[in-house]
């Protein structure tokens, strides 16, 4: 039970959430995508949104900044914060526009949104679980991409609502986070894709 409750913890970290966001979108698009265009879009935004944090990570760890992958401390949480923000900025700016996608875009916007106000939340030494906000955004994601494309991903979103269940269990197992700070990110997730539906729905 210890090591199946700590598998979700990393499954669903929340460097896999953009990436994942992506996949999403291309898997359930019932619209066109050349093959051109979805690896214009996939690569590199997984070399953006995992391999360069991963490398940062490995920096940051040998120079004592961070002591592991979840950033237990507040002031930890900063330096992966901001990374996180500035790459998905360069995303938008610099992946997006060359295969430009409304849907994909929009949900970019969404996770800066969603960083920025947990990198904020740290100056009032407020912990925010990142990682049900990664949930959080792509479960909303998921739910405005069904009702976009008219198509019945119930089954997909259900299991995702599983899934984030299984998260949240698993941080608080690991004693990462209180229920306060779980529901905060969950929270915060959804409404940053949710506020942001209208402009592409």
């Amino acid at each position: 039970m210890n090591a199946f409750l700590k598998s979700f913890s990393y499954i669903f970290h929340p460097l896999f959430i953009p990436i994942g966001g992506t996949l999403a979108y291309f898997l359930v698009t019932p619209t066109f995508v050349s093959i051109e265009q979805q690896s214009g879009n996939i690569l590199p935004i997984f070399i953006l949104t995992v391999i360069i944090p991963l490398i940062f990570f490995l920096i940051l760890k040998n120079l004592g900044l961070i002591s592991s992958i979840f950033t237990p401390t507040l002031k930890e949480r900063r330096y992966p914060l901001v990374i996180g923000i500035l790459l998905n900025l360069m995303v938008v700016y610099k992946v997006i526009p060359q295969n430009y996608i409304d849907e994909i875009y929009f949900f970019f916007i969404g996770l800066i949104i969603a960083l920025i106000s947990v990198f904020l939340l740290l100056f009032l030494k407020v912990k925010t679980s990142v990682h049900l906000l990664g949930m959080g955004s792509l479960m909303m994601f998921l739910i405005g991409l069904s009702i976009h494309f008219e198509i019945n991903i119930t089954l997909v979103i259900g299991l995702l609502t599983i899934c984030t269940g299984l998260v949240a269990t698993s941080r608080l197992y690991m004693k990462a986070h209180t229920k306060t700070e779980l529901l905060i990110g969950v929270l915060i997730g959804f409404t940053s894709q949710l506020v942001l539906l209208r402009y592409w729905l």
